[in-house]
């Protein structure tokens, strides 16, 4: 992207409305409460011949600077000091507030382009509040309509005359830029393919990080930046948006997702905790690997349970992270109840990795990492139709499957059809017959022979096709 824009201004005045029409998509939470947006939110927008970068910022609001509205600020003003253009917005509908003005002469003395943007204008009544915008000393303010796309071309040409030709069209860089497909098609391959693919190790992963309110999940990934780069306090349920960052570990890309904690369904009243429920959900299917945090303190409550199940049955690779762990005092013996309870709480899915960590001291990070990595690859498995058919000729010796009605069951053919996470088709007969005991026994068995621990594992049977089917019976 050629620069960076950051929108800013009071509480509930279309930041969110702007920033979505900008990047073309409904990312960020928008609601007629003000301060739904809490942390920075980047995307990549796109506006006529224009594309940049676009950070989306809580309300600029007084407050002083240990409450969550004063460090909501400092978020924003860290937005500010990063972008190469701030977007100023204001409400004509409304008018100018002390607030307005308040921040406008820290945005003018700031130094940096400013472009004063009059949100609402197509409002009846808005043209006092877009004259008196002018008293801010930022120019000639843009009158819009972020709700309805007005004014977008005056939009474009205000930027681009803020930052300048040059600043604004920088030469397109010959490289093309790869794109990620979150589709499993690519790994579907030939049912038939006995080449087992390696493991590529330089491709960029994708890691969603969920958990219960209050789990301390944006304090974990400030601690794998190195920086605050996502709101955190003792406050439950601060994080509202699912919000990206990308850094680097030992060489690889990770692109990892923050997301909003989930309580118990029964307790998610309010339409703005649905909206980032909802969120967090996307995350969880956009992922690759997900990393389940827990309170050390109070680990397996229902809803972490829930939480864990959720992620097996989205088919994701699922890691789990004990927070907290320097408020643990007796580490071994804790240690040993939670691994204890996660192989008997957590059946579906033997050889869960679960990692001590904390967030607040950095202790047990790499580790963690390590386990997403080893998680990921197990999730990425393929075998090759050859030994799953030589193994399916051993269990089934060992241990037959059960008669039906006096006639025994028998599993024929067996091939892998596609990875992310591993999918088996079995050929048999009477498919609807197989008891579920059998099953279980041939996906533990898989488990424990070809080592797929602790990512969900699908088996599909169906009956071989009948050669004599639909002939007329001779008398």
């Amino acid at each position: 992207m050629s620069f960076t824009v950051a929108i800013v201004g009071r509480p509930n005045v279309g930041k969110s409305t702007l920033f979505n029409r900008l990047v073309g998509k409904k990312l960020a939470l928008v609601d007629d409460t003000p301060g739904v947006t809490r942390d920075r939110r980047p995307g990549d927008a796109k506006l006529i011949d224009l594309k940049f970068t676009i950070i989306d910022t809580a309300g600029l609001e007084e407050a002083g600077p240990e409450t969550l509205e004063g460090r909501m600020r400092a978020q924003t003003e860290a937005a500010v000091d990063d972008a190469d253009l701030t977007l100023f917005v204001v409400d004509a509908k409304f008018g100018l507030t002390p607030l307005d003005k308040t921040f406008g002469e820290l945005l003018r003395r700031s130094g940096k382009p400013v472009v004063l943007v009059a949100n609402k204008s197509e409002a009846r009544g808005s043209d006092a509040g877009f004259y008196d915008a002018y008293t801010l000393g930022l120019g000639e303010p843009v009158p819009i309509s972020a709700e309805h796309g007005q004014g977008m071309i005056d939009l474009r040409d205000a930027i681009v005359e803020a930052l300048g030709e040059e600043r604004a069209f920088p030469e397109a860089d010959d490289e093309a830029e790869t794109n990620i497909d979150v589709r499993d098609s690519d790994f579907a391959g030939d049912a038939d393919e006995e080449v087992e693919p390696e493991y590529d190790e330089t491709k960029p992963l994708r890691v969603a990080i969920i958990g219960r309110p209050n789990a301390g999940k944006s304090t974990l990934i400030n601690r794998f930046l190195g920086e605050d780069r996502l709101l955190t306090g003792p406050e439950a349920g601060i994080t509202r948006d699912s919000i990206s960052v990308e850094w680097e570990w030992r060489d690889r890309t990770i692109k990892m997702f923050d997301t909003a904690g989930m309580r118990k369904k029964a307790r998610v009243q309010e339409k703005l905790e649905k909206l980032s429920v909802a969120d967090a959900l996307r995350s969880i299917r956009f992922a690759e690997t997900v990393v389940i945090v827990f309170d050390a303190t109070i680990p397996f409550e229902k809803q972490d349970l829930q939480l864990v199940d959720l992620v097996l049955r989205e088919g994701r690779a699922a890691v789990l992270a004990f927070n907290k762990w320097d408020l643990v005092e007796d580490t071994q013996a804790v240690l040993a109840d939670l691994r204890e309870k996660t192989e008997r709480l957590l059946p579906q899915a033997r050889g869960l990795r679960a990692v001590p960590i904390s967030g607040q001291t950095g202790y047990g990070l790499d580790k963690l990492m390590q386990s997403i990595i080893d998680t990921d690859k197990v999730w990425n498995k393929r075998i090759s139709t050859a030994r799953l058919n030589r193994w399916l000729d051993g269990v089934q010796t060992q241990h037959p499957p059960p008669a039906v009605s006096g006639r025994r069951l028998k599993l024929k053919y067996m091939t892998q059809v596609k990875a992310r996470p591993p999918a088996f088709m079995v050929s048999c007969t009477r498919p609807d017959a197989l008891p579920e005991s059998y099953i279980r026994y041939l996906i533990n068995g898989l488990r424990a022979d070809f080592d797929i621990p602790g990512v969900p594992i699908r088996m599909h049977f169906k009956a071989g096709e009948n050669p004599f089917e639909g002939r007329k019976k001779k008398r």
